[in-house]
């Protein structure tokens, strides 16, 4: 045991006043320490797989890769199939297809690249199953997904969610994104679409996510092509533990932290706080940019089609109107076939709607995505391994009550035994706690980092918005000039000599 746990529960042992409150405290609380944790002597620690890279040289805790590499590592598309329906619900089904990476680093291959950047993190690789060159596919509801295996699988929502758990259980101290929400009844158009976007999100965030990419329950999920992927997922956690049991950089962590980590902790967490406020604010301007867009195109088509609708009119004129009959029928001529130009218009300002929502709402979001992901981590920090830490930590102070009051009662020899024994075992635990404490510091730190290589994404977005801008402007005036010689027609009829008012800047007074 560390002597500064040792000095830290003296203190508070000693502080405390001997109660009998204190020894039934003690004993509801008797469980087993550290329960649901793998608790194994740090000592007595064996390798699973020893076959594993070794631990790095230098300091493993910076991270040195660039946002490039990530976007290099892979990319993947959602799209949505033809819907199925069951005996009681509607299926949506999805196609997921990779268009793979590039080599990076001098590695051969994204997977390679992957691979040898997670074990530059100190991550031991464990072989997942052989995927076949072309799987079967299995004609049932769920999502085709084709990745760097060179494989295609079906998945269902629900293996999405076994998938999400198991990533949870394995990389606690991980940024895991969230998958988006399951609606079971009224799933409209809208909803599915949403939920398209935030699965593919997810899934490129994790295939960038460098110990994710070589975790054997990946591999499964994007390989695996028989009956019950979820079971095979599950299994393959049972006989190994998560990050913290695996990663041989575990034991050391605190000795690659900063002596100032918890107050870089809590300035991270404040940076990441107000960035995410920030693009939150930027995402829902960029949505309502892109949203009126879309209503431009559509309002652009109704008055293309009701200028259309007034030339094609077919009621006859009244009398005293007849003189003006032949100015009447050019107007309406001419007035019909404004409507190509309107529809071309219409058609363009959707296309600068719909880039801007891919090019720039979705990049936002991702980016959203990743930053949200870190602020669950903190908090799963903070409620999780640090809320154990602490619980241990005042569990072991109240048995050194209960100790010091059976010296003074002078207890049975063998009670006094069993007390010494669960002392012993509660200081194990705690000792484990904190070294996943340090462990918890150090991922969130590497996390912290891994969120500063994704900040030069704001230059795509800034830049997909205004090309989008420009392309969208430069089109649609085209089309507006294009336009504007047919109005000439509107005042050329035989009775009339008006022409089209022109502006200043075509160097032609508008009189």
């Amino acid at each position: 045991m560390t002597g500064g746990v040792m000095d830290r529960l003296s203190a508070e042992a000693g502080a405390a006043p001997v109660v009998a409150a204190a020894e039934a405290e003690a004993d509801e609380e008797a469980d087993p320490p550290a329960a649901g944790l793998p608790t194994p002597q740090i000592s007595e620690r064996r390798d699973p797989y020893p076959n594993r890279m070794q631990m790095p040289q230098g300091n493993p805790l910076l991270l040195s890769y660039t946002l490039q590499e990530l976007l290099a590592r892979d990319t993947v598309q959602v799209e949505l199939i033809p819907e199925k329906k069951g005996l009681f619900l509607k299926h949506v089904e999805y196609e997921v297809s990779s268009q793979g990476g590039h080599s990076a680093r001098g590695v051969k291959g994204p997977a390679c690249w992957c691979l040898s950047l997670g074990r530059s993190l100190g991550h031991s690789f464990y072989p997942g199953p052989r995927s076949p060159e072309v799987p079967q596919q299995r004609d049932m509801p769920g999502f085709m997904v084709f990745f760097r295996f060179q494989s295609s699988v079906y998945r269902r929502y629900n293996d999405f969610v076994v998938f999400h758990e198991m990533l949870l259980h394995r990389f606690p101290y991980r940024m895991v994104p969230a998958l988006p929400p399951k609606r079971v009844l009224g799933a409209d158009r809208e909803f599915i679409e949403s939920r398209r976007r935030a699965l593919r999100r997810f899934i490129n965030l994790v295939a960038r996510h460098p110990p994710f990419s070589e975790d054997v329950a990946l591999r499964l999920f994007l390989s695996f092509s028989g009956p019950d992927v979820q079971n095979k997922l599950k299994e393959s956690t049972q006989c190994v533990g998560d990050e913290f049991m695996n990663c041989k950089l575990a034991p050391r962590a605190k000795d690659f932290l900063p002596a100032d980590i918890q107050t870089q902790f809590a300035v991270s967490r404040e940076l990441i706080r107000n960035i995410y406020n920030s693009f939150y604010k930027l995402r829902d301007r960029a949505e309502r940019i892109a949203s009126r867009a879309i209503d431009n195109a559509a309002d652009l088509l109704v008055f293309g089609k009701e200028l259309s609708a007034l030339g094609s009119d077919t009621t006859p004129l009244p009398s005293w109107a007849a003189l003006n009959s032949s100015t009447w029928g050019s107007l309406k001529q001419a007035l019909k076939g404004l409507s190509v130009e309107f529809a071309l218009l219409a058609d363009k300002a959707a296309q600068q709607g719909k880039q801007e929502e891919n090019d720039v709402v979705e990049k936002l979001n991702l980016f959203l995505d990743l930053l949200q992901s870190y602020k669950d981590l903190c908090e799963r920090h903070e409620k999780g391994v640090l809320h154990k830490h602490q619980r241990a930590l005042h569990k072991y102070s109240l048995m050194k009550r209960q100790m010091m009051s059976a010296a003074v009662q002078s207890r049975e020899p063998d009670s006094v035994e069993q007390l010494e024994s669960r002392i012993v075992e509660q200081e194990n635990a705690i000792q484990t706690m904190e070294l996943r404490s340090y462990f918890s510091l150090y991922c969130l730190h590497q996390e912290m980092q891994l969120v500063h290589v994704y900040l030069p994404l704001t230059s795509h977005i800034l830049g997909a918005f205004v090309n989008s801008q420009i392309q969208g402007h430069k089109e649609m005036s085209k089309v507006w000039n294009d336009l504007k010689p047919k109005l000439n027609c509107l005042f050329a009829g035989p009775n009339s000599s008006l022409t089209l008012s022109r502006s200043p800047q075509d160097g032609v007074s508008p009189h």
